[in-house]
């Protein structure tokens, strides 16, 4: 047996088609807590700019945007030391805190601006 299904045997995770999910909150909660900080920052990281990818495709999903961007800045940033990357990030977040403000959120778009021009 490989690892996914164990824990699908064992009840942590469902099946669902071809993916996985956790079979309750508190287990999700639980292996969340389980990961080191670096870790979890590594992988908030990696899951939005894997979201961006998609978003990039799908322009009008503007709760994509968001999720993404607010994954990214879970990450752990301040070890971005490519001006390429740091000026991406700046952007994404630019825009997001546009479609928030075209949508009267007034603080999720100061979110969004104050993560932005640190990376300016």
């Amino acid at each position: 047996k490989n690892a996914l299904e164990y824990a699908v045997s064992e009840g942590f995770l469902e099946k669902v088609d071809r993916n996985y999910q956790f079979s309750h909150d508190r287990v999700q909660e639980a292996a969340y807590n389980m990961l080191g900080f670096e870790h979890r920052a590594e992988m908030h990281l990696e899951y939005g700019i894997a979201l961006c990818l998609r978003t990039a495709k799908n322009d009008n999903d503007d709760s994509l945007l968001f999720t993404a961007v607010n994954q990214i800045n879970r990450g752990n940033l301040s070890e971005i030391s490519d001006s390429n990357h740091r000026s991406m990030i700046a952007s994404l977040n630019l825009q997001a805190g546009k479609k928030a403000m075209s949508m009267s959120d007034f603080g999720l778009a100061l979110s969004f601006f104050e993560y932005g021009s640190s990376f300016l």
